[in-house]
């Protein structure tokens, strides 16, 4: 019985590897592009571009509806929340079309943002007027 379930892992073991493009046990190249994409480098030196998994592009999307609706709530236009965060309006425009996510100090910023508003801006001017 050990021999049969032995050799049934062995011949799948070596269907997926005739499948595969790579030889077994070598590693994947990879490039990371200008756009955030990740490309597999293959052997004739062309790329695939490798699929991201679904939780990633669900996440990417909350985070843009997230920081849409802070700026929604502030009553603000992409520009005039851009400049009061000190951000150019690429970053606002790429959070809310969900081509790159708020992280760290920009993700605490847009939490405080949507819990005090006022009190965030006030801050904020404060610190441009005192540099």
């Amino acid at each position: 019985m050990d021999a049969v379930m032995n050799n049934a892992v062995m011949n799948n073991a070596l269907a997926e590897q005739r499948e595969s493009r790579r030889p077994k046990g070598a590693m994947m190249r990879v490039r990371l592009k200008a756009d955030g994409r990740i490309v597999e480098i293959l052997a004739d030196g062309s790329e695939q571009s490798l699929q991201r998994a679904p939780a990633n592009s669900s996440s990417g999307e909350a985070d843009a509806a997230y920081a849409r609706g802070v700026r929604a709530r502030t009553k603000l236009t992409q520009a005039e929340f851009a400049a009061r965060i000190g951000v150019p309006i690429e970053t606002v425009r790429n959070w809310e079309q969900g081509k790159r996510s708020p992280r760290g100090p920009a993700r605490a910023l847009l939490k405080v943002i949507d819990k005090a508003p006022q009190v965030a801006f006030a801050v904020l001017g404060e610190a441009k007027t005192n540099t």
